[in-house]
């Protein structure tokens, strides 16, 4: 069969669709074609190439590594191909379905509040969100852009920088009022120091002492999966909390929480970015709509 005979585009985007969807069945509603249909389609394609890219089986399909790579560049061929057509028409704005994923801190007090002013400036555009603080494989979990704190990882994503945000120790003024406010590091030992059980999370707190910074470890009673659940935690009154200033800002300032120890505050900060699958250039017109609105209207230091 010759190349002309095959649609290599229809066959890519069919492929895109299974791994984005999970399931040959869901991809298959979408092309209004059998699940059988598909599945002759996958292995086609596969017998072409020589290569498998999809382990099948009852329950889910996973990527090769060999699919893995197929995937990342069939989605910049078929971002090229959206954005050429988009281009060559008339009146032309950016469309479809972004998936996004968000540690839940930037969530609550950034993504969510932003997406009405997204929705008027983009009405087709449509978002697919995720909050967890739990760092994900974007290419498994089939997420457009994914918002990440602190240092990142080497890895194959492109990655732009949203701003930074410093860190403080806080507790709730009824807390301070029952078990007392530590005055110097050493007073955090009888102080209940919650802490985050999701792996990206720090051993312990960085603090200035004798000169030098040491790490103070976390030994609170409580450990939680997310910094807002964090944050909540210590209003509630529960120990103290280390977060960012960007959540603890109003609380603070409506004395809601306390700042504690800042002469001993390192004074370090964690990078906010925003990560996704763009390496060359490829990235489609709907992403960069989602990126450049994030990189406009994200203000960490406010």
């Amino acid at each position: 069969m010759s190349r002309l005979e095959i649609n290599r585009a229809g066959e890519l985007d069919v492929f895109v669709r299974v791994v984005e969807q999970g399931s040959f069945s869901m991809a298959a509603s979408l092309f209004n074609m059998t699940p059988s249909a598909v599945s002759k389609l996958i292995s086609r394609l596969e017998k072409r190439l020589g290569a498998r890219l999809l382990n099948r089986t009852t329950r889910q399909l996973r990527l090769t590594p060999e699919g893995c790579v197929f995937y990342e560049r069939g989605i910049r061929i078929l971002a090229d191909l959206e954005d050429a057509e988009q281009g060559a028409a008339a009146g032309s704005a950016p469309q479809g379905h972004v998936r996004i994923n968000a540690n839940v801190p930037f969530g609550h007090h950034f993504l969510l509040p932003l997406v009405p002013a997204f929705m008027a400036r983009y009405p087709d555009i449509s978002l697919d969100i995720t909050l967890a603080d739990e760092v994900i494989d974007i290419l498994e979990q089939r997420t457009d852009i994914a918002v990440r704190a602190g240092p990142l990882k080497s890895s194959g994503l492109v990655a732009r920088k949203l701003g930074q945000t410093k860190m403080m120790i806080v507790g709730s003024p009824e807390y301070l009022a029952q078990n007392g406010t530590p005055q110097r590091v050493e007073d955090l030992a009888r102080h209940n120091r919650l802490g985050a059980n999701y792996m990206r999370s720090m051993a312990g707190w960085p603090l200035l002492g004798d000169g030098a910074t040491t790490l103070m470890p976390m030994n609170g009673s409580v450990r939680i999966s997310d910094g807002e659940g964090l944050r909540r935690l210590a209003l509630a009154g529960a120990g103290l909390a280390r977060l960012a200033l960007f959540q603890v800002r109003e609380d603070v300032a409506a004395g809601r929480l306390v700042p504690v120890l800042e002469a001993f505050n390192p004074g370090d900060s964690e990078d906010v970015h925003a990560v996704f699958l763009g390496q060359g250039g490829y990235l489609s017109l709907r992403v960069r709509a989602v990126l450049d609105f994030l990189v406009e209207n994200v203000n960490l230091a406010r």
